[in-house]
């Protein structure tokens, strides 16, 4: 069987890597769909085994945390009960970590917006940490039992519970495309001393906007959502390593697996490629 040459590769991972969807990859460098898909899904899993085995012991100080919505298929309002076949349909949400500090997103998790969802992300980012931090989330209350259960105290936990106004008297087209206007924000302490000036979720929400606009699956209102889970849990893989390791960042001027000391070199798409490769061997 035909295998692609790692320029092949790379440059397919660079498209993709810029937000073009797999269509458009497809077409830009004349491989076909599967094709990109296969090398999608090679990459994606070596990725997500390789960050989960190099992101420990990090020297955060602040974690903050938040979900991201998307969907696999439809959305949930339109996935039948009973359609077995595509059991994997509907909202779909990304639980995302970031030190503000250093940029790093140590870890994350695609599920759903439930208890037990965020039971295992908190279960997964606790022991990945060196020390104590002060850890902020949103208002979702299901964070604080995950939160006192994979942390057993050792975490100044703060929560930031934002307030909306209805848009029940919005236009659609306003209401569609127009975010939601912002009326109150309360800082709340959970657990432990946290700093009242450090709870906040801005660097999280800002770095889901940067995914959105990073993965073309997770634009809002295209047909370019995901259509099978697999495929959606090797983008954001593949994401977070390309975010993590290769991407230069503005603010701190260098990757963020460089500035919390998880690497000692700028990553190229050439060295995933070559770690994806050695990994699937």
């Amino acid at each position: 069987m035909n295998k692609l040459s790692i320029q092949d590769r790379v440059a397919i991972l660079n498209i993709l890597s810029e937000g073009a969807g797999i269509n458009a990859a497809s077409r830009i460098t004349g491989k076909s769909k599967n094709t990109v898909l296969k090398l999608l899904a090679e990459v994606g899993q070596a990725c997500a085994a390789y960050q989960d085995r190099v992101m420990v012991n990090l020297p955060c100080k602040r974690i903050e945390c938040d979900e991201i919505w998307s969907f696999v298929g439809a959305k949930q309002k339109n996935v039948r009960d009973d359609d077995e076949a595509h059991a994997d349909y509907g909202d779909c949400y990304t639980f995302t970590a970031i030190d503000p500090d250093t940029k790093l997103m140590p870890c994350w998790l695609v599920g759903v917006r439930t208890a037990r969802c965020a039971q295992d992300f908190m279960a997964d980012l606790a022991p990945r940490l060196a020390k104590r931090v002060q850890l902020t989330t949103d208002g979702l209350q299901v964070y604080v039992d995950a939160v006192e259960n994979a942390f057993r105290g050792n975490v100044d936990y703060g929560m930031l519970n934002k307030s909306y106004a209805g848009e029940a008297m919005q236009k659609e087209a306003k209401r569609r495309y127009s975010p939601a206007t912002l009326t109150s924000v309360e800082k709340i302490r959970v657990f432990g001393n946290p700093v009242e000036a450090d709870i906040s979720t801005s660097i999280v929400e800002r770095a889901n906007l940067s995914m959105r606009m990073g993965m073309r699956r997770f634009t809002r209102l295209t047909n370019a959502f995901s259509k099978k889970l697999e495929n959606h849990m090797h983008a954001v893989s593949f994401y977070f390593m390309a975010y993590n390791f290769v991407k230069i960042h503005k603010t701190i001027k260098t990757t963020p697996a460089m500035e919390a000391g998880v690497t000692d070199f700028l990553w190229s798409m050439e060295d995933i490629v070559m770690m994806s490769e050695t990994m699937g061997q």
